[in-house]
């Protein structure tokens, strides 16, 4: 997904010259063309996040469309404040890209797992939170927010989930209505692969959110009278339904410890139940 956000970002600096990225020394080599074409325009500040917040803070106060672009756990945990006041309180718009999300970067071990930044950028006052599970779902909400005069915050994945349907900013999709279903899943970005293998043969519905804020309350509250099982690796999701509906809502993801396992991306939804084999053995038993 970040060639997605290389060729995006190409493809929008063509035409708008206040579109300039603040790097926190990643995805550098990957943006040399966008470089070379735009030299005063991207900046690799290094691994300095506080700066990088702060100095897109400065852009936006004098009329630039700034990105920010780090990994994940470093920007949203460790940079909370100057996200909270220098952006957030002042209301300045600013786009955050982040990359090792949840267990992206499993093989790194617990120092490097993040999955609680989505639910802390949704807290803010004023963040828009996304978190796309295709190229084509980044590039649309992207386009969308990156001049809203919003501060926004996109976790881009190291996956994809494979399926195609129309996007829109703050709009979540059906992808399987069953008529009487007892059981709606609920998930959000890359893990939505996993919940179509484990539901493929079941009677439920299975809703998808690549917008976490602003929700789609409408849509979750159409099923409200069913079971609602909310399957994600990450923080931020099930706190979004549980705000949008008076319903007991399940959760089924990370358990309260840190996941101290090393491997990939699957060995560790594995070993937590996110694969689909253990996703499919949650929702048959909340079936019967």
């Amino acid at each position: 997904m970040r060639r997605q956000f290389k060729d995006t970002a190409l493809r929008i600096a063509k035409n708008d010259e206040k579109l300039v990225f603040l790097f926190g020394d990643i995805s550098v080599f990957l943006f040399n063309e966008f470089r070379e074409l735009y030299p005063d325009r991207l900046l690799n500040v290094g691994i300095c996040e506080n700066t990088l917040i702060s100095m897109a803070a400065g852009l936006s106060a004098t009329g630039f469309y700034p990105v920010v672009h780090t990994i994940a756990p470093f920007v949203t945990e460790r940079s909370y404040e100057q996200v909270k006041l220098d952006i957030c309180y002042n209301r300045f718009g600013c786009t955050i890209v982040t990359c090792g999300g949840s267990f992206d970067y499993a093989w790194d071990g617990a120092t490097h797992h993040c999955y609680t930044d989505l639910e802390l950028m949704r807290m803010l006052p004023g963040m828009e939170v996304m978190q796309p599970g295709s190229k084509n779902e980044f590039d649309i909400l992207f386009s969308e927010c990156y001049k809203n005069g919003n501060p926004s915050y996109i976790r881009i994945a190291a996956d994809e989930h494979g399926f195609n349907f129309p996007v829109a900013l703050g709009k979540g999709v059906i992808i399987k209505e069953t008529p009487g279903a007892k059981v709606t899943i609920v998930t959000a970005g890359p893990l939505l692969g996993n919940v179509v293998d484990a539901t493929n043969d079941l009677p439920v519905n299975v809703l998808y959110y690549h917008t976490l804020k602003p929700f789609d309350t409408s849509l979750i509250n159409r099923y409200s009278k069913s079971n609602i099982i909310v399957v994600h690796d990450a923080y931020g999701l099930f706190e979004a339904v549980n705000a949008a509906c008076a319903v007991k809502v399940t959760y089924h993801g990370l358990p309260d410890a840190f996941c101290c396992f090393y491997g990939t991306l699957n060995d560790i939804r594995s070993k937590i139940d996110l694969d689909a084999s253990g996703i499919r053995k949650k929702i048959i038993s909340a079936l019967t």
